[in-house]
């Protein structure tokens, strides 16, 4: 008997963290504890997510005070003051830190209570890189009026024609003090809250939303998308779990893979075949699919099934994905008639779409027979040498028919796998519903080969890209290659954080993430003559020049633990897109100083296909004798940078949040002349 089978449902809840981190199972005494609980905690998760910015900074600053006082009696002393700066990462000379104290002090009583320490930290932040900014633009100093605030906006936002309206909202929204509101003013605190603000951050609001034409076809888009989903660790002895599949399709993954195996007992099992990976049910896979798939996103979501079971357990996969998805699986054509072009998004909302072999294709065909054993996946590898296959025995697996369930194969409508026969082959016979797997060195060659002819076969089909074989750690390969030849389906091993998955976060945070990216014009044109080796012969070509000055940090989360231990903090721009744009540029680094470390160095760089670029801000802890350490990044694409005096929220290696750690920068785009 399960563990789940052991307590009655109502007892039991899960609470399913962001990033990497493992659910949390908990079983309550009671239904009505469990309610109490659930109820609970949701009202905690809409409160974090609702706070604005002064309520998020007032919890942060409370947060600190309570790690601070070490002795619970709501008071600071300077002791633990001192105590509380090496842990925000601020050397500060205690001279200096004493004067502040002071300051704050205003009953004189050597210690300060929570209002006196909120002084204290307003005194401490106090951000000198952005009163000078609001002293160019204020004529009293004191305030920016209404118009004042408008020609901010207009000069160094580029706002253009919506700034007075946008500044009268901004100081709605913004401005702590009733009586500069009421003067229709925003005071420096309000001009610093808008700046650190989402508004006021680097990716354009606007394109955080659902934005884009969902109505043309599949293969328009780029699609998220994880390799071996089941697994949470390595490809060789990594536990497979269900909730590897919930962490995915919570990310907003799109497409997600399945390997069945048969089972001892007649129920088809998934893991990664031939190594010590644990196992899971089929059932199980399907049943946590259908109660997650369309929690982060309403687009359809790609099940991609390697199949190696026999006929028999291949009819109860059929069963199981009919049974437990019901009108969620999509079983037939949408119109009836077999297409030209694959259906769009928008049309298949809410549906789950099989990718598997199929007998034939959508038209009838009566042979149920299927001379092909290799699963996608083996045969790419076999035919690269990724796995040590001799010629006898793919000569004799190539012999072999397998057979292939009718119940399974009528479930492939759009996504059928089918062997890559080449470009030509792919012009004269390939039907849009037909799709082929390649292994990231396969990609590579045909990308350096034929990019223009990739790029135009993405066009028209779907193609997806899976790490090679030798990958056996969960490493990843740079999915931007992949990208700019319009391959669709990158998949990803989604447990293993670093600079790939911060490519993928960063491409799909776009468009409300909803796990479909509209691809640039220019690769959804049949006729496209774009190659990622030679842009500047493509129509429209129109290289443009990034310049990012980088001011300051602000908060920077402290990377050694030890005591007394304090980041030097750089700053690291880097461009991913086609081979032209690739680069990286960084700043010199700043001595001890983690909590407001300033620089005002400028990077530049010159982008010759913007539309596929994303750019990733790193910060990192300088280390002349070893490697430096990770402290912070955030990646976004180009075409969402808002220009402007902008704050870039950074997030942690795992891609979640670490307010309020971020850096102030200056950012202007201008044609190449």
């Amino acid at each position: 008997m399960s563990i789940a089978e052991e307590f009655p449902a109502d007892l039991c809840f899960t609470l399913v963290f962001h990033g990497r981190q493992g659910n949390l199972d908990l079983v309550a005494e009671t239904p009505e504890e469990a309610q109490a609980w659930i109820q609970g905690v949701r009202k905690l998760i809409h409160k974090t997510q609702t706070m604005d910015e002064k309520e998020r900074l007032d919890q942060w600053v409370w947060d600190w005070f309570q790690k601070a006082d070490k002795n619970k009696d709501g008071k600071m002393n300077f002791k633990e003051v001192k105590k509380l700066l090496k842990m925000m990462n601020v050397d500060m000379n205690e001279e200096h830190a004493l004067h502040l104290f002071t300051m704050a002090d205003k009953l004189e009583s050597g210690s300060l209570e929570i209002g006196e320490f909120v002084h204290f930290y307003k005194m401490l932040t106090q951000r000198d890189e952005v009163w000078k900014v609001f002293q160019d633009y204020s004529g009293d100093g004191e305030k920016l009026m209404m118009e004042e605030l408008d020609n901010f906006l207009k000069t160094e936002q580029h706002e253009g024609e919506r700034s007075s309206q946008h500044a009268h909202e901004l100081i709605c929204r913004y401005e702590p003090s009733e009586s500069a509101m009421k003067q229709g003013a925003m005071s420096l605190d309000g001009f610093q809250m808008y700046l650190c603000s989402q508004e006021g951050s680097v990716f354009k609001p606007e394109h955080r939303e659902l934005h884009q034409d969902m109505s043309q076809p599949l293969s328009h888009y780029f699609i998220s998308s994880s390799h071996n989903t089941y697994l949470l660790e390595d490809q060789l002895r990594g536990q497979s779990s269900l909730e590897a599949y919930i962490q995915a399709l919570k990310r907003g993954c799109r497409c997600v893979e399945v390997d069945c195996w048969d089972g001892s007992d007649g129920e088809p099992i998934v893991y990664h075949g031939h190594t010590l990976t644990s196992k899971i049910l089929f059932k199980d896979v399907v049943s946590a699919v259908k109660e997650y798939a369309f929690k982060a996103s309403d687009f359809p979501v790609i099940l991609s099934l390697e199949n190696h079971c026999g006929v028999e357990q291949q009819t109860i996969i059929a069963q199981h994905l009919i049974y437990i998805l019901g009108d969620m699986l999509l079983t037939s054509l949408l119109d009836g008639q077999v297409p030209l072009q694959l259906p769009s998004p928008q049309e298949l909302k809410g549906k789950i779409l099989l990718k598997a072999k199929k007998i034939g294709g959508l038209e009838k065909c009566l042979d149920d027979t299927l001379t092909d054993e290799f699963s996608d996946e083996e045969e790419t590898a076999n035919s690269e040498g990724d796995t040590c296959a001799t010629e006898d025995q793919l000569d004799k697996k190539s012999k072999e028919k397998s057979k292939l369930s009718r119940e399974l194969s009528d479930l492939v409508i759009y996504c059928k796998s089918v062997h890559f026969h080449g470009f030509e082959h792919a012009r004269s016979h390939g039907q849009c519903y037909e799709m082929s797997s390649f292994s990231e060195s396969k990609a590579k060659k045909l990308a350096k080969e034929a990019g223009t002819d990739f790029v135009q076969y993405n066009t028209q089909q779907l193609s997806r890209i899976y790490p090679s074989g030798l990958r056996t750690d969960s490493s990843n390969y740079n999915p931007q290659e992949m990208w700019s030849i319009g391959c669709q389906i990158v998949a990803l091993n989604f447990q293993t954080a670093g600079l790939e998955m911060d490519l993928n976060d960063g491409l799909f945070r776009q468009n409300g993430c909803c796990g479909y990216i509209l691809k640039p014009e220019f690769m959804r044109d049949g006729n496209t003559q774009f190659s990622p080796e030679k842009t500047e012969e493509r129509q429209g070509y129109r290289p443009l020049r990034l310049s990012i000055q980088v001011i300051s940090g602000q908060q920077l989360p402290k990377v050694n633990q030890k005591e007394g231990s304090i980041v030097d903090p750089l700053v690291r721009v880097e461009i991913y897109g086609v081979p032209q744009d690739q680069a990286k540029e960084e700043t010199s680094h700043i001595n001890n100083n983690g909590f407001n470390p300033v620089w005002n160095e400028t990077l530049n760089f010159v982008l010759h296909t913007p539309e596929l670029a994303l750019v990733r801000f790193v910060v990192e802890d300088y280390d002349k004798a070893s490697r430096n350490d990770f402290i912070g990044q955030f990646t976004l694409p180009f075409t969402c940078i808002q220009t402007g005096y902008r704050h870039i929220h950074l997030l942690s290696k795992d891609g979640t949040a670490i307010p309020p750690s971020s850096l102030f920068v200056n950012i202007s785009i201008s044609e190449l002349t």
